[in-house]
């Protein structure tokens, strides 16, 4: 059984419908990039996942053992956040919180856990400094170990590369791919790096406004939202009037699932 399954989902942005019959899965091992253009409801799928919003019609269940509060969640930064006055181990602690249901106290294991997470994302010096302080790398790295300290099973992340510059973006990657590889948790990020999700990622939904794309890597790179977003090398451009020099290469259209 999947950890999440999402059949024939409804999604609303207040009373505009952006999204209908959306159905896809989300296994254990699975490294799943959402991908698509602005308003196709990205966010509005993140909030449904993590039960801040209901879905308009369809169904979200969770299974294999995965419980919604057991989902890390690394959200969009906004100034507020980047701004907030704690220290780096106050930050990363608080993730603990997700797993109490009644006492609000970090226990030993609690503290345990942040400073192994800490240690895993290389930010222990970092641990009494106040978090505003940071650059932006490094806030993205506080806030990954804070997600890491509520899940065992399965990070959503929101857009964590935006801001970034390209070297610490590249760093962010391989921070992910280990914790996907080496520590087996299972990873849903939304991104509009379409060229790394197919790079790193196992599995794409692209969610527009047509429609939707959820398959392998592979099948999405063959497929017309892919090549659109990724750019096809294969496809011939003329200025309109103009014949071309080469023969046209036929592409097969792209299975799509229609709204």
């Amino acid at each position: 059984m999947a950890y999440i399954t999402c059949e024939n989902l409804t999604l609303r942005y207040e009373s505009l419908t952006v999204q209908q019959n959306l159905s896809f899965t989300v296994s254990q091992g699975d490294y799943l990039c959402i991908v698509g253009e602005n308003g196709s409801g990205k966010s509005t799928l993140v909030k449904c996942l993590l039960g801040l919003k209901p879905a308009d019609g369809g169904s979200l269940t969770f299974g294999d053992g995965l419980k919604r509060s057991e989902i890390g969640y690394l959200p969009q930064q906004s100034s507020i956040q980047r701004s907030f006055p704690a220290s780096v181990r106050e930050v990363v602690l608080s993730g603990c919180l997700n797993g109490h249901l009644i006492h609000p106290f970090y226990t030993k294991a609690d503290k345990a856990r942040a400073a192994a997470q800490m240690d895993c994302l290389n930010i222990t010096a970092l641990a009494d400094r106040c978090y505003r302080e940071l650059s932006g790398g490094q806030q993205q790295r506080v806030l990954l170990a804070r997600a890491l300290c509520a899940t065992k099973k399965l990070l959503l992340l929101d857009e964590p590369l935006t801001g970034l510059d390209p070297l610490v973006a590249s760093e962010l990657y391989g921070i992910l791919r280990h914790i996907h590889e080496d520590h087996g948790i299972t990873i849903m990020m939304v991104t509009h790096d379409v060229e790394n999700a197919v790079r790193y990622g196992t599995k794409i939904l692209h969610i527009g406004s047509t429609g939707y794309f959820f398959g392998s890597c592979a099948e999405y790179r063959r497929s017309e939202s892919g090549r659109r977003f990724l750019g096809d090398s294969l496809r011939e451009e003329h200025c309109a009037g103009c014949e071309p020099k080469h023969a046209r290469i036929q592409i097969k259209a792209e299975e799509v699932h229609p709204e």
